[in-house]
C-alpha cells in the first residue's frame, strides 16, 4: 500500500520551521537565518520513500503584518493549512503560551485533519522547562501527537517522520522519485543570495531587502553566469550593503557563490548590483514582480 499526503508546518517567526524542513530533506531548500520572518513564500518540498510520499509546505511565520509584504506572508501561511492531511504546529519551550501561539492555535480549532505539537529547540532548554511546556500546550489544544525535537541537531526528527507516515492516507505518487521541490531553480538561487545578505548584514539593514534574478545562463562548459539586483528601501541602506571599498557586497557575493556552486553542482560567476526601491514592501506592482503576489 502506497501512502501520500500534504503536510504544512505553521508557527511563529523564527521557531525553526525552515531548519526542520531542511534537516528532513537533507537539502538546503528553505532560507535559514537568525532573523525572524525570513521565509516569505510557501515552499513545497517532496520527501519520497519506498512506500510513501510526503509533500511539505514550509510557510512564513504568522505575525502581525506591518506592510503589504507582511499581509502577503500571513495570508500565505493561513492558506497553507487548507486541504492538507496533517498540520505540524511548531513552537519552542516557554513559561507561558504567547499571543502569537494562541492566535495560531485558535485558527487551527476547526481543522478536521490531525495536528501535531512539535516542540523544537529542546537542546536550548532545561528538561523541566520542556516538560512544563509540553503539559501547558497539551491543555490548550487536543493534539494527535506531541513530539519534542531539536531540528538543528536532528534529535527525534526520524521519530517525527515515522509518525507522519502513519498519518498519511492511502494515495498516489504525486511527483517523480527524483523531484524534491516544485519551485523553480531561479527561486532557490534568489533565496540563497537573500540568506547570505541577511547573514552578512546582521542587524544593520532590516528585512527591507529582496533579490531579483536579472540573468541566469549556463555556458557550454557548464559554468553559470548569474546577475542579481539586491533591492533595498533606502539610500543609506545601499551604502551599508556595499560597505567600505565594496567589502560588504564582496562578502555577500563570495558566500553566495560558494553556496550556489554546492546547490547547482557547477562553477558559478555572480554579479550583484544594489538598487534602491523606496518602500517596495508596500508597492503592489513591485511585490508582484518579485514573486510575492499571486499572478
Amino acid at each position: 500500500m502506497f501512502k501520500s499526503g500534504f503536510v504544512t508546518i505553521v508557527g511563529r517567526p523564527n521557531v525553526g520551521k525552515s531548519t526542520l524542513l531542511n534537516y528532513i530533506m537533507g537539502e538546503k531548500l528553505s532560507i535559514v537565518s537568525s532573523k525572524p520572518q525570513t521565509t516569505r513564500n510557501n515552499i513545497q518540498t517532496i520527501l519520497t520513500g519506498e512506500n510513501y510520499q510526503i509533500v511539505f509546505v514550509d510557510t512564513p511565520g504568522i505575525h502581525k503584518p506591518k506592510h503589504k509584504l507582511g499581509e502577503y506572508m500571513v495570508n500565505a501561511a493561513k492558506d497553507s493549512t487548507k486541504d492538507v492531511d496533517l498540520v505540524l504546529f511548531l513552537t519552542n519551550p516557554d513559561t507561558e503560551i504567547g499571543k502569537g501561539d494562541k492566535f495560531i492555535l485558535e485558527s487551527l480549532k476547526d481543522k478536521k485533519c490531525p495536528v501535531y505539537l512539535v516542540l523544537n529547540k529542546i537542546d536550548e532548554s532545561s528538561q523541566d522547562r520542556v516538560a512544563k511546556s509540553l503539559e501547558m500546550y497539551s491543555k490548550e489544544y487536543d493534539f494527535k501527537e506531541i513530539i519534542p525535537i531539536s531540528a538543528i541537531k536532528g534529535k527525534n526528527v526520524d521519530a517525527l517522520i515515522d509518525l507522519m507516515k502513519e498519518s498519511m492516507p492511502e494515495g498516489p505518487k504525486y511527483y517523480p522519485d527524483d523531484m524534491i521541490t516544485d519551485v523553480p531553480e531561479k527561486f532557490v538561487v534568489s533565496e540563497i543570495v537573500r540568506e547570505k545578505a541577511l547573514r552578512t548584514l546582521r542587524d544593520e539593514v532590516p528585512h527591507g531587502i529582496a533579490v531579483d534574478i536579472i540573468q541566469m545562463k549556463q555556458n557550454q562548459i557548464g559554468t553559470y553566469h548569474i546577475e542579481v539586483d539586491l533591492i533595498c528601501e533606502k539610500d543609506s541602506h545601499k551604502g551599508i550593503i556595499i560597505g567600505k571599498n565594496g567589502q560588504t557586497l564582496k562578502r555577500i557575493g563570495e558566500s553566495s557563490r560558494y553556496e550556489l556552486e554546492r546547490f547547482l553542482k557547477a562553477r558559478v560567476n555572480i554579479k550583484i548590483w544594489v538598487k534602491v526601491r523606496k518602500e517596495w514592501r508596500d508597492n503592489q506592482n513591485l511585490l508582484k514582480e518579485l514573486g510575492y503576489k499571486k499572478k
